[in-house]
C-alpha cells in the first residue's frame, strides 16, 4: 500500500499538482482515505527518491524534482483562478489536459485571487513561494495582470482587465453582443435594463461592456445612472441582496447577469419570489453554457467559441517553453443568442 500512495504522490508532484511543501501525514491520510503509518512510509519513500526534503520535526516536507524528473517537463504552468469552483469549469478542465498532453505541469495556485482580494501585496507571497515557470490568470482584474506584467515571469491573461497591457491573454470580444441585446430589449419595449456584475465599472467611467449598453440607452433618450450597474460582492448571497433591493422599489423589466453562477443564483431566487422569465423579466445570461439549450425556456445569453483561446494558450506554453517571446492575445467575436427567458417588457 506505501508503494501506491508513494506513485500518487509521485505523479502529482511530477505533473504540477503539488509543489512547494507537502501536506502533512493527518492530512494526506483523511483525503486518500488510509492510515497515517502508510502515508508516513510513503513520505519516507520519496525522500529517498528525492522528491521531498525533510525539514525537521512538525516542519512540512519541501517538494524538489530530481533533475532527471525535471528534464522530462517542459514548463511547470500555475494556473491563478478566480474562485475555488473555477477549476471545474469544462473549458478549465479542457485546458489542463491539453497542457498535460503537451509535456507541461500545469498546477492550481494555492490560494484563489477572490480568496486574496485581488490584492496584488497579499498575491505576491503566493506566486513567490510557487515553484513555477508562468502563469495563466483567469478573470484577473486589471491591477492583478498589471502586477503581473511588471515581473519578467510569462503570464497568459483569460478574460479580465488585459487590454492595452503587455501580456499575452485572450477573451471574447463582447462589446458588439452587448449592443445587439441591449437593442433587442430596447425593440420589446424594456426601458429599466441592468447589468449585474460582480466587477461593474462606475456609471461616471464606465467600463467598455457597461458603456456599451449604457449608450445604446442613452441614444434610445433613456436617462442612465447607477440603478443600470449597481454591482454586487460577488458572493451568492450578494446575488440576492442585490436583486431584493431593485425588485423592492423599481423593478428592472430586463436582467443581463455575468457569469453562469450568479445567473443561476437569480434565477433560483426570483422563482421563489414569484418572478419569472419573460414573462416578469427578461434574463440574459452574459455567458454561454452548454446546459442552456436544455432549459425550457431555453436561456438568452452571450456566446462564443472557447476552442481558439485553448489553442492559443497551449501554443503560447509551447513558445516560452522554447524561450519565445509571445505577448499575442486572440479576441473572438463573441455574439448575442436570443432565447426563451427574453420577452416583451411587463406592463
Amino acid at each position: 500500500m506505501p508503494i501506491q500512495v508513494a506513485r500518487h504522490l509521485r505523479r502529482e508532484i511530477t505533473e504540477g499538482r503539488l509543489s512547494g511543501s507537502m501536506p502533512g501525514v493527518h492530512t494526506l491520510a483523511a483525503e486518500l482515505g488510509v492510515h497515517r503509518a502508510t502515508v508516513d512510509a510513503a513520505l519516507r519513500a520519496l525522500e529517498k527518491q528525492g522528491f521531498l526534503i525533510p525539514q525537521g520535526v512538525g516542519r512540512r516536507r519541501l517538494i524538489r524534482l530530481p533533475e532527471d524528473s525535471r528534464a522530462k517537463i517542459r514548463l511547470r504552468v500555475g494556473i491563478m483562478l478566480y474562485d475555488p469552483q473555477d477549476k471545474d469549469l469544462p473549458f478549465m478542465i479542457d485546458l489542463r489536459h491539453r497542457l498535460l498532453e503537451a509535456g507541461h505541469a500545469p498546477h492550481f495556485a494555492k490560494r484563489t485571487l477572490s480568496e486574496l482580494s485581488f490584492d496584488p501585496e497579499r498575491l505576491a507571497p503566493v506566486v513567490k513561494k510557487s515553484e513555477t515557470d508562468a502563469w495563466i490568470v483567469l478573470a484577473g482584474s486589471r491591477e492583478v495582470l498589471s502586477w503581473f506584467a511588471e515581473r519578467t515571469i510569462p503570464v497568459f491573461a483569460i478574460f479580465g482587465g488585459m487590454l492595452r497591457l503587455p501580456v499575452a491573454g485572450g477573451g471574447p470580444a463582447k462589446a458588439l453582443a452587448f449592443r445587439q441585446l441591449t437593442r433587442r430589449l430596447l425593440e420589446l419595449g424594456h426601458q429599466r435594463i441592468v447589468l449585474l456584475s460582480d466587477s461593474p465599472a462606475s456609471h461616471e467611467e464606465p467600463g467598455l461592456l457597461a458603456g456599451a449598453i449604457l449608450d445604446e440607452l442613452a441614444k434610445a433618450g433613456i436617462a442612465t445612472g447607477p440603478y443600470n450597474v449597481p454591482g454586487w460582492d460577488g458572493s451568492p448571497d450578494g446575488v440576492r441582496q442585490t436583486l431584493d433591493r431593485l425588485f423592492a422599489a423599481t423593478p428592472p423589466t430586463a436582467l443581463l447577469i455575468d457569469g453562469v453562477l450568479p445567473f443561476a443564483t437569480a434565477q433560483q431566487h426570483l422563482s421563489r419570489h414569484g418572478i419569472h422569465a419573460p414573462q416578469d423579466v427578461s434574463l440574459i445570461c452574459a455567458d454561454p453554457d452548454p446546459l442552456f439549450e436544455w432549459n425550457q425556456p431555453t436561456v438568452a445569453h452571450v456566446g462564443w467559441d472557447i476552442a481558439p483561446l485553448i489553442r492559443r494558450a497551449i501554443r503560447w506554453a509551447d513558445n516560452v517553453a522554447q524561450g519565445k517571446p509571445d505577448k499575442r492575445k486572440i479576441l473572438p467575436q463573441a455574439k448575442f443568442v436570443d432565447g426563451g427567458t427574453v420577452g416583451p417588457a411587463p406592463r
